[in-house]
């Protein structure tokens, strides 16, 4: 058995489009099942490939602890504006 996996890719939203030309795939919970079924049609499962809706994200600096995948921390998610309090 192979395990492995990739981040597929599309446009940039709103949100993301100035940070980056790009943003990662993130499925729509309602989209799971269909994802997974081994069933579905590729010309659904590429309909799925699309841009995430801004309005249900965030964005804010981080510290570059998010560069190395060495820290397995939650710090790394943390504003980076609550980790210069001290």
């Amino acid at each position: 058995m192979i395990e492995s996996c990739t981040i597929i890719v599309t446009d940039a939203n709103a949100l993301t489009g100035p940070i980056h030309d790009r943003m990662p795939v993130i499925l729509d919970p309602s989209a799971y099942e269909a994802w997974l079924d081994r069933n579905t049609t590729a010309t659904l499962l590429q309909a799925l490939l699309k841009p995430y809706d801004s309005d249900q994200m965030r964005a804010y600096p981080v510290s570059t602890l998010v560069n190395n995948p060495r820290h397995d921390d939650p710090q790394v998610i943390e504003p980076a504006s609550a980790l210069n309090t001290g």
